[in-house]
């Protein structure tokens, strides 16, 4: 077991890129029983600084201080993206054991498709779902409890379900409001928009487009990728809620 520490009211969910999390926080807003954080780690490696409430954090460090700041506030939800490595979040066992840190999942193969039609220079660890699950089993760790993980799949087959399965595991009230929301480009996207503009278009969850995961399976570089990426997914998906 880590730290005794006092739980802080901070909830994460973490995603390889391309995993439908920007449509998981896109609801967690709808709900606006809590403060919505988005990307500030993966924003500070990319940028430089990012605002965390009324805070500008310029590191990893900035970003762990800021989001335990804001909880004292009340209730916070971020989610960031595993396209970059954050040694500072694995090196804090304190705050892997004090927020309660939740995982979303797609299939790899999929999120390639996706994330290389945005970035065709895309490289193996950017994917992402290595360090995700990095990520997964420090907070393990830290918590000796197995942590909350979700499969987008299911969340746009059974939403409520899912969603409904999520609260109960995370202790938060299920808002079936919250899963229908109005189409638009959120401010707190804009700086990363071209990545958002998917989600920007829905009023829920749904499917956009077809996936190209045959085109994937048939690149040989990025099918290494995914042969890299998918023990990483297989272990996650095997603990996954099942709605």
């Amino acid at each position: 077991m880590g730290h005794e520490s006092e739980r802080i009211p901070v909830l994460a969910l973490w995603s390889a890129p391309r995993c439908r999390s920007t449509a998981f926080a896109r609801m967690m807003t709808e709900r606006g029983d809590r403060a919505v954080v988005h990307e500030p780690f993966s924003r500070v490696v990319d940028f430089g600084e990012v605002e965390v409430g009324d805070r500008v954090a310029r590191d990893e460090q900035d970003v762990l201080a800021a989001l335990r700041a804001i909880a004292t506030q009340g209730p916070v939800f971020f989610k960031d993206t595993t396209d970059f490595h954050y040694p500072e979040l694995l090196a804090d066992e304190d705050f892997l054991s004090v927020a309660t840190h939740t995982f979303i999942i797609r299939d790899p193969a999929e999120a390639i498709a996706s994330h290389h039609a945005l970035n065709p220079d895309l490289g193996r660890d950017e994917i992402g779902f290595a360090r995700l699950y990095e990520i997964f089993a420090a907070v393990q760790a830290a918590t000796g409890t197995t942590p909350v993980v979700i499969d987008s799949d299911d969340l746009l087959d059974r939403p409520s379900d899912t969603v409904r399965a999520y609260c109960a595991a995370v202790g938060i009230p299920f808002l079936p409001d919250a899963l229908s929301w109005q189409p638009g480009m959120r401010s707190e996207w804009r700086s990363t928009g071209r990545w958002h503009r998917s989600t920007s278009e829905t009023a829920g969850f749904t499917r956009s487009g077809g996936g190209k995961a045959e085109a994937v399976m048939a690149d040989p570089v990025l099918r290494a990728h995914r042969d890299h990426h998918q023990p990483y997914y297989e272990k996650l998906r095997a603990v996954a809620l099942r709605p």
